[in-house]
């Protein structure tokens, strides 16, 4: 199980409605790229790994399962899930990365430990979980918070809410500590067509080495509940851009 994920310098994640939807981004990503399914989505650990046997089946091992919307109360859903399927991608809040990669099935899975910005630039808040997430914030330097994600076997750090770029500041700080320290980074939240490109290149100027950029709502279809072709298009080809401009 090697999606192109674990060699890209940039790799969508995107939602997909369904497993043809999913098929469409992966084809149209050529595989460079992440289908996230949300633990929130399902009622029982059961239902949610029949469906991951299918759409790992479609997308070569390429899924991603989430909390949704960085629901701290997903968290042991998710471990639930990574104990019994394997999956290639985890989203997880970061008081629990280091005990979902004890009970991962899959050993070589990248885990992503879910912070939030600090109070200042520089400073991300570490209180995460169904009940830190309830207390003040606890706000560490960044390079401080990549330290405990890597003692603790997590892959990345994954930053949420961006709000697109209303916290620029923050996002080039984060950016650039990222970078320095050679530590993967995942932005989500308010990141839109009109906004992916600046969010992209502002994160690969910093000199990140890994992003991976999560695009959900902004490009679903409100009726259907698709995710848009044309749209994943679009961000593939921004991609492309970002990357040739060396």
């Amino acid at each position: 199980m090697t999606p192109s994920f674990y060699q890209d310098t940039i790799c969508l994640n995107v939602l997909a409605k369904n497993v043809e939807n999913a098929i469409e981004i992966w084809n149209k990503t050529e595989g460079h790229c992440l289908i996230g399914l949300l633990s929130s989505n399902y009622s029982t650990v059961d239902a949610a790994i029949r469906d991951i046997h299918t759409y790992h089946e479609a997308t070569s091992g390429a899924i991603s399962i989430g909390l949704g919307g960085g629901n701290p109360e997903q968290w042991q859903m998710v471990c639930d899930i990574v104990q019994e399927a394997e999956i290639t991608h985890i989203n997880q809040v970061f008081p629990a990365v280091g005990y979902t990669r004890g009970i991962s099935k899959y050993q070589q899975a990248w885990i992503n430990g879910l912070i939030h910005p600090g109070e200042e630039p520089g400073y991300v808040n570490i209180a995460t979980g169904q009940e830190s997430s309830k207390l003040p914030a606890a706000s560490i330097p960044v390079k401080t918070a990549i330290t405990l994600i890597k003692e603790m076997g997590g892959n990345a750090l994954k930053l949420f809410p961006l709000k697109g770029l209303e916290q620029r500041e923050h996002y080039q700080r984060i950016a650039e500590v990222c970078a320095e320290e050679d530590f993967p980074l995942e932005p989500t939240g308010g990141i839109t067509i009109d906004n992916f490109k600046e969010v992209i290149s502002l994160a690969k100027n910093a000199g990140v080495t890994k992003l991976i950029p999560h695009i959900y709502s902004s490009i679903i279809d409100k009726t259907s509940g698709w995710t848009n072709i044309k749209d994943v298009e679009k961000l593939y080809d921004m991609v492309k851009e970002v990357m040739d401009d060396r």
